[in-house]
């Protein structure tokens, strides 16, 4: 069946070049615009709810809204999971659906559910959907600061006004938050002792505000002639306007907002903080829209910060336009594998120009690797699939298998070319092409859907590791598929115009052909010692096979990113300034360190953005310099050891892609966590702290701690009903007075442009800062009396949760333990031994999670998928060489090429077998596969040609025929990968440098085993028969 297309090419040879041409030009013109991303969409399609609740504790919010709202959710098709934190003023609630749902038609099932909420929630309290963000989240991080004495508040409504519309208006763009924003708000600050004096109640302050600042509109007259618009005008938008409200009268005498508080210009309460280079500012994060091209996010981003820079400077704000930017990662790789796959092609350019000694062939032989793979980046990007660094990597491991194919098509031609003209009738010159180039495709095309069928494991792969890898193993099949078609088309036709007329150097043998008597020698004196040969090769299989369950198997690769993020954690209760003065200490070394380039750091959370961390937990955000990019592991330790000298805080660090992939298995950013269960909050949060004690001294662990914040300092303020009766007093008329003194009460709006200033009715900050002052707090009583609170209430201290946490609807307390890259697995053994032998409590279970778990899953899955998937290979095998001797025997001999990337692993992989070195094993797989099918149904096809029955001389001139095709697919391979090789260690190297470095390990023993060993054995074990028709001729 593949005649008729090999004949096709060879007829239109011209225009079958042309159109490739054409193709290769037009996939090169759209690479530059084509869909770039750090990573493939790794999460599950996610929607996050955030409902503001000011003024609730922890407590009230989960059990007002959080739990509500979880009821009403419950049940939506697809969901998979669901976890919720709650906390003072915020209930977040992420839903986590199945894969292959669509995550638009899940936003909306969900919004549905919401509009049935009716009356459920109190006033005022409406849940949010936030944005749908990409799997990687933030593309850009933006640092502002003033020089000139600037205020925060300042700062903020000039971010506001107009920076931050400026981005939101970018495409691509989902959110952006401001860390340390301080949005300025019009505040009436009550004082007690004039309300107390003038006999006003704080509910009376807020509604003579809400009407000093209310804006309505009054309609229109028609008088018969003309509609006349009423446009009234009496809105106070000043704080001078504002004071001079109407509030009542007291002893006959006018009393306005100014006589019983202080109307100013403020900012609400801090729940979060900036540091940009030390200095008190704004870090604005720039998130990429779900399915968005991060990479041009983050370009049109800096380009639009760019072009308001000169007007910022010139307000004296200081800008940090690329303060933080992840997305420089994949510029980074790109860039470092587009030089070393540079220099890789000019290696390989100058073996084939030696090794065939004809520039023609040398030619076809190169042209068909690149069109290959443009070919192959055609086929992922129509899959959908963005061009990131799993689907590059997938790519570039895929070279070694090009290689093959356009050496062992073009040796073939040129061979049997040059045995042509030599012969005493010589056939024509596309005839020869033609049966040349049918001859090995069927052996290659065997070869090439088993390989195929070796990674369909990876692309099968659920949950995280399925989404991460499939690309990796979709783009990898793809190029196996683009080369055979170009195999079978392009290079056929290149021959066609190429090789036809013969010159000089095409009759003249490569070379490399040299070596064949000299390799027939070696081949026969092996042969007389054939039982200590195969013994030798025995031993190196047993003792790469003793060596294999030591090796340390990593669910993900360690990415060497130029960003690094360092967390510290102080006691629950630790304040934002407090929390300042340790960033501003620990900036200050980490800025003198020369691995260090850019530093910023936010501490709590932002409004309304999609993380929920407590004032006592900052993240500083580090740029890596020049010189800390070239050691990226050294760096990041010598950061970490500068700062973690900090007595009574717990300090970690990872990458930026390793938190988000934590973040996106467990819901908290540590590789190993630990979920507690059980029937109360005390229950969980004691069995939570011994397991954090108990991890303290397991090997491996850098720090351990709870992602809800626990217990932290509060006044319970006991309503006493009897004198609330004596008095005339509600409950909710006590509760209310206390919500607007200390949470504050939104009465309006003050318009100015683009900016809108809330007016806020509250206490001074003074006063909201003094724990005995609430006591004095005026209450309105019965008869126009003003009691103060400490009358009709008990004040006490207590302690309250800060935040609970729920999953799938239960209250949780999880540990997070960071530990050090590659401890993962023994520390959850560890973990799970000593937590066996602890007394967690009554009811209390827990469940672990993290990368350790995953990978544990994943490897599960492998497995089974693996052994289904070496049913087909064999199956494969069977069908191409038809004797189950054969398959055995390629089975059998297996181990020896994959001992020589297993010794690579223990000596330059340090024995951490990664994704990079089990696909390099593999590609060797497939590469040891490709040439022993090659070479046995060659054995099978000379017996055919010469009439001569099975025999170790047919092995021995089988072997011979074959030894150009495959000492030049071993040296092209090998110069090829040799540039990644020696990259190990530069970014966007995580995948390709330990394939690169697997694959030349392995080069080496599967070349010996297809020139020396395959040939001894198969004498000895087959009883091969000339060759039947194969059907794909």
């Amino acid at each position: 069946m593949l005649s008729p297309i090999v004949r096709a090419a060879l007829r239109y040879r011209l225009v079958v070049v042309l159109l490739v041409a054409g193709f290769a030009a037009l996939q090169l013109a759209r690479l530059p615009t084509a869909r770039y991303d750090v990573f493939p969409t790794f999460t599950a399609p996610t929607v996050v709810i955030q409902t503001a609740a000011p003024g609730f504790s922890a407590l009230q919010t989960e059990q007002v809204v959080t739990d509500r709202l979880e009821r009403t959710l419950t049940g939506l098709p697809g969901l998979a999971k669901m976890r919720s934190s709650s906390e003072s003023g915020l209930s977040v609630i992420h839903l986590v659906f199945h894969g292959g749902t669509d995550p638009y038609q899940d936003r909306q099932r969900v919004a549905g559910r919401l509009s049935e909420l009716g009356g459920v929630l109190p006033a005022g309290i409406l849940p949010r959907l936030a944005p749908m963000q990409s799997s990687t989240g933030t593309a850009l991080e933006i640092g502002l600061y003033a020089r000139r004495g600037m205020s925060l508040e300042r700062l903020t409504a000039i971010a506001e006004a107009g920076l931050r519309p400026a981005l939101q208006a970018v495409p691509g763009v989902a959110n952006v938050v401001i860390f340390g924003a301080r949005p300025p708000q019009l505040n009436v600050e009550v004082q007690p002792r004039s309300l107390i004096a003038t006999g006003f109640t704080m509910q009376d302050v807020a509604r003579a505000a809400r009407h000093g600042s209310a804006v309505l509109g009054a309609g229109f007259i028609d008088n018969g002639n003309q509609r006349l618009v009423l446009a009234p005008h009496g809105q106070a938008r000043t704080a001078a306007v504002l004071a001079k409200t109407w509030l009542g009268t007291s002893d006959g005498a006018p009393i306005s907002l100014g006589d019983v508080a202080s109307v100013r210009l403020s900012a609400p309460p801090r729940y979060g903080a900036a540091l940009i280079h030390g200095h008190p500012g704004l870090l604005m994060i720039v998130s990429s829209l779900y399915g968005a091209n991060t990479l041009a996010v983050a370009d049109q981003a800096a380009r639009t910060v760019a072009r308001l820079t000169p007007g910022l400077e010139a307000q004296g704000i200081e800008i940090d336009p690329r303060a933080f930017t992840p997305a420089t990662f994949i510029h980074v790789a790109l860039a470092d594998l587009g030089h070393v796959l540079l220099i890789g092609a000019a290696l390989i350019l100058l073996v084939l120009l030696i090794a065939l000694r004809d520039w023609r062939a040398s030619v076809i032989s190169f042209v068909a690797i690149p069109v290959s793979l443009l070919a192959a980046t055609a086929i992922i990007t129509a899959l959908g699939i963005t061009l990131n660094t799993m689907a590059l990597a997938g790519l570039a491991i895929a070279l070694g298998e090009l290689v093959d194919d356009a050496v062992v098509d073009v040796e073939n031609i040129t061979r049997r070319l040059r045995e042509n003209r030599i012969a005493g009738s010589p056939e024509p010159p596309l005839r020869v092409i033609f049966r040349a180039s049918l001859e090995v495709r069927s052996a290659i095309i065997f070869a090439s859907a088993a390989v195929a069928i070796a990674f369909t494991p990876v692309i099968a792969l659920g949950g995280v590791a399925g989404r991460l890898f499939a690309p990796l193993g979709i783009a990898y099949i793809a190029a196996i598929g683009a080369s055979l078609v170009v195999a079978l088309v392009l290079t056929p036709a290149l021959a066609a115009l190429l090789l036809v007329r013969p010159t000089a150097a095409a009759d003249h043998t490569p070379p490399i052909a040299l070596l064949r008597p000299a390799y027939r020698r070696a081949l026969g004196r092996l042969e007389h010692h054939g039982r200590a040969f195969i013994a030798a090769a025995l031993a190196l299989i047993l003792l790469a096979g003793i060596s294999v369950p030591l090796l340390q198997i990593r669910f993900l690769p360690r990415f060497r990113e130029n960003d690094v993020i360092v967390h510290y954690l102080a006691a629950p209760g630790t304040s934002i300034d407090a929390m300042l003065a340790i960033g501003r200490l620990a900036i200050h070394t980490l800025e003198n360190l020369p691995s260090v380039g850019d530093v910023v750091m936010h501490i709590g959370r932002a409004s309304m953005s999609n993380g929920h961390a407590g004032v006592n937990k900052a993240e500083i955000d580090i740029t890596l310099s020049e010189t800390g990019n070239r050691h990226v592991e050294r760096s990041t330790r010598q950061i970490l050891a500068s700062v973690d000298h900090i007595d009574g805080l717990s300090w970690w660090s990872r990458t930026f892609l390793s938190e988000r992939v934590d973040e996106s298995l467990s819901g908290v950013t540590a590789p190993v966590s630990v979920s507690v269960f059980g029937p109360s909050l005390d229950a969980i949060d004691i069995a939570a702290a011994r397991i954090v004690a108990a991890s303290h001294g397991v090997p491996g662990v850098r720090a351990a701690s709870m992602a809800a914040v626990q217990q932290v300092p509060a006044l319970a303020i006991d309503l006493n009903r009897a004198a609330m009766l004596r008095y005339g007093i509600t409950p909710g008329a006590a509760l209310e007075a206390m919500k607007i003194a200390y949470s504050g009460a939104t009465v309006g709006h003050v318009y100015r442009g683009t900016l809108v200033e809330p007016i806020v009715v509250t206490l001074p900050a003074e006063l909201r800062h003094q724990p005995a002052a609430i006591g004095d707090l005026p209450v309105a009583a019965a008869g126009g009396m003003i009691v103060p609170l400490d009358r009709i209430a008990t004040i006490r201290q207590t302690r309250v949760p800060a935040q609970i946490l729920h999953n799938d609807g239960r209250r949780v307390q999880v540990v997070t333990v960071q530990v050090a890259h590659g401890h993962a697995v023994p520390v959850i053994r560890s973990l799970r031994q000593r937590l066996a032998r602890l007394r967690l409590g009554t009811g209390v279970y827990v469940r672990y999670g993290g990368t350790a778990v995953a990978g544990g899953t994943a490897r599960r899955e492998l497995a089974i998928h693996a052994a289904i998937a070496l049913a087909g290979i064999l199956i494969l095998i069977a069908l191409a060489l038809r004797e189950a001797r054969a398959v055995v025997l390629m089975m059998a001999i297996m181990p020896v090429a994959f001992s020589g990337g297993i010794t690579a692993t223990w000596a330059f992989l340090g024995g951490h077998l990664e994704l990079g070195a089990m696909v390099g094993l593999a590609t060797l797989f497939g590469l040891t596969l490709r040439n022993g099918l090659l070479l046995l149904i060659h054995m099978r096809r000379l017996m055919e040609g010469s009439g001569k029955p099975w025999s170790a001389d047919v092995a021995r001139q089988a072997a011979a025929d074959r030894l150009p095709a495959i000492l030049i697919t071993a040296c092209v391979t090998a110069l090829g990968l040799l540039p990644l090789a020696l990259a190990t260690g530069s970014p966007g190297d995580a995948i390709e440098g330990p394939m690169a470095i697997v694959i030349l390990g392995g080069l080496a023993t599967a070349t010996i085993l297809t020139l020396f060993v395959l040939p001894i054995l198969a004498p000895r074990v087959l009883r091969l028969a000339a060759p039947k028709p194969d059907g794909l001729g």
